[in-house]
């Protein structure tokens, strides 16, 4: 066992996610491709008495059981039976409200922490129990290399040629200075239902093809979230119309937005990128540059 663990907490994408319908249970079907990049938060964590407790250099995010970390290690606890406690710093790179995952992937680096701190009381099945109990969007990444999701994000699946194009690529991560709620968005989805959704055979063909490409065209995804999240937001529509006349670069939505991405191409002048997004969003915008991680541990 160790006293103190320190996990990076890396975000995700969605190069391609359709939505195919509604559940019964108020959940959405979704297909989607989600890839970590290396850019993410970093989750400090150290053996404690009883109690878990925590701390954050963002004095916006709460630090209660309304965090993601404090659920996940609460979930900890009851699945593996583990009486000890921790304490949790969090130390954000990533903006809140992106759709990059940060909380997810924040919830899963104490998950990993708090099973090495307590000697590895929870099994890989185990681990993935215990983060679909915190959040749809958590399972992935313990996954940690790009994997398909379906169902309302529970079910995931690897795929070699998938890992294999995307490994490495290199992008420009942008969110403008407003979030968008994810429930809203998917809301918004069902209200224009079914004209919004995809059948689920159609999607899974499109995604079979976008996989399949191997001559550079991977990266160009699909996003059920941009018509509707465009339209309420013109910023983004209008940065993507700049990008793509000034830099020919293609601007995607990721997850149910707000935060954007668009790939790097030896080509790509990224100060007339930078230089485009900023005069489009304002200085405050929050702008990274990163690259899909290769495939990692399981």
């Amino acid at each position: 066992m160790v006293d103190v663990v320190t996990e990076f907490c890396p975000a995700k994408i969605n190069p391609y996610l359709a939505v195919t319908g509604k559940r019964d249970d108020g959940f959405h079907e979704l297909i989607s491709v989600a890839a970590p990049v290396s850019v993410g938060d970093t989750l400090e964590v150290r053996a404690a008495d009883s109690d878990f407790r925590m701390t954050c250099d963002d004095a916006d995010l709460p630090t209660d059981g309304a965090n993601l970390v404090i659920k996940a290690a609460t979930v900890f606890r009851e699945l593996s039976g583990w009486t000890g406690g921790a304490e949790f710093h969090l130390r954000k790179a990533l903006p809140s409200g992106a759709g990059l995952g940060g909380g997810s992937s924040d919830a899963v680096g104490a998950l990993r922490a708090l099973n090495r701190i307590s000697g590895g009381r929870l099994s890989p099945p185990e681990m993935q129990e215990a983060a679909a109990r915190v959040g749809s969007d958590c399972p992935l990444f313990l996954r940690e290399q790009p994997v398909v999701m379906r169902g309302r994000g529970e079910h995931l699946a690897g795929d070699e040629q998938l890992s294999r194009g995307l490994a490495g690529r290199e992008l420009v991560l942008m969110k403008p200075g407003f979030g968008v709620s994810t429930v809203w968005a998917y809301a918004q989805l069902a209200q224009r239902a079914p004209h919004s959704y995809q059948t689920a055979a159609q999607a899974e063909a499109d995604l079979a093809t976008w996989c399949g490409r191997d001559d550079g065209a991977l990266g160009v995804g699909f996003n059920a979230f941009w018509p509707i999240v465009a339209a309420k937001y013109p910023a983004l529509p209008v940065l993507a119309r700049r990008l793509r006349e000034a830099c020919g670069m293609q601007l995607h939505l990721s997850g149910s937005g707000s935060a954007c991405f668009g790939w790097v191409e030896p080509e790509t002048d990224l100060a007339a990128v930078e230089a485009i997004v900023r005069q489009s969003w304002g200085d405050g915008t929050w702008l990274a540059r990163a690259s899909c991680l290769p495939n990692a541990k399981s």
